[in-house]
């Protein structure tokens, strides 16, 4: 593991951390993006295992700094210590139940886990960074819209077949999970021909994209995230 001095760098940066079955990397971006990203560790003979991640964080003196730290949802489950594979418990924020999927599109409201402690609930080891300190990933972010968006439709009207004839390569199984890809995704915000509720909801949808999870955050950010929580409710 070579790793970087940076017990002078406190405050303004983001750790973001990128891990593979190869290798693990770790770097500083700048909160405003007006100043380089800064490599603090790397490695290509430290795969993704929590073992690992209690090296790097040890390494660039982690508990010390503190930064706020970002990465896919795998990094971050092995970064607050939750079991990986098929859990019943996989969320560090709320209490949801990977394993009762008839409430997953009916239930709006799950209790917040209100600890992360060893053999409770999924959480295998103790965590390496507070839940506090953890920011999710944009692109994850969108992906869940578009799944959720997608998984409000009913199957059996005009807006779902229309998908199903827009991307004629999925199985009807994938289409109905709502798997697909960043071009097919990208092609479902450009669309301009669905009309009535589903409309709104991809309205809104492309709201969000551009004004809370693009480049830049609009004022009205706020007004925006309720308007796609309404859209997908009613």
């Amino acid at each position: 593991m070579q790793t970087l001095d940076i017990n002078h760098i406190l405050l303004g940066w983001r750790l973001f951390i990128d891990s593979s079955k190869l290798s693990l990397k770790a770097v500083l971006h700048h909160n405003g993006n007006t100043l380089p990203s800064i490599p603090v560790g790397h490695s290509v003979h430290n795969k993704e295992a929590y073992e690992n991640m209690k090296i790097l964080m040890e390494a660039i003196n982690y508990e010390k700094l503190k930064w706020q730290t970002c990465g896919d949802l795998k990094v971050i489950a092995l970064l607050l210590g939750l079991q990986q594979e098929f859990t019943k418990y996989c969320r560090f924020i709320c209490e949801w139940d990977s394993r009762a999927r008839s409430l997953h599109y009916s239930r709006k409201d799950w209790p917040a886990r209100k600890s992360l402690e060893p053999g409770i609930m999924n959480v295998e080891n103790q965590p390496l960074v507070e839940p506090s300190k953890i920011l999710l990933s944009s692109i994850h972010l969108k992906l869940d819209l578009t799944k959720h968006s997608v998984k409000t439709m009913n199957q059996e009207e005009a807006a779902f077949t229309y998908l199903r004839e827009k991307f004629p390569r999925p199985s009807d199984a994938k289409l109905k999970e709502v798997i697909f890809i960043g071009p097919q995704i990208r092609d479902l915000i450009k669309d301009e021909l669905f009309q009535g509720d589903e409309k709104v909801v991809l309205d809104s949808f492309k709201f969000v994209l551009k004004g809370f999870l693009g480049n830049r955050r609009a004022q009205n950010y706020e007004h925006l995230v309720n308007n796609i929580f309404r859209a997908t409710r009613n």
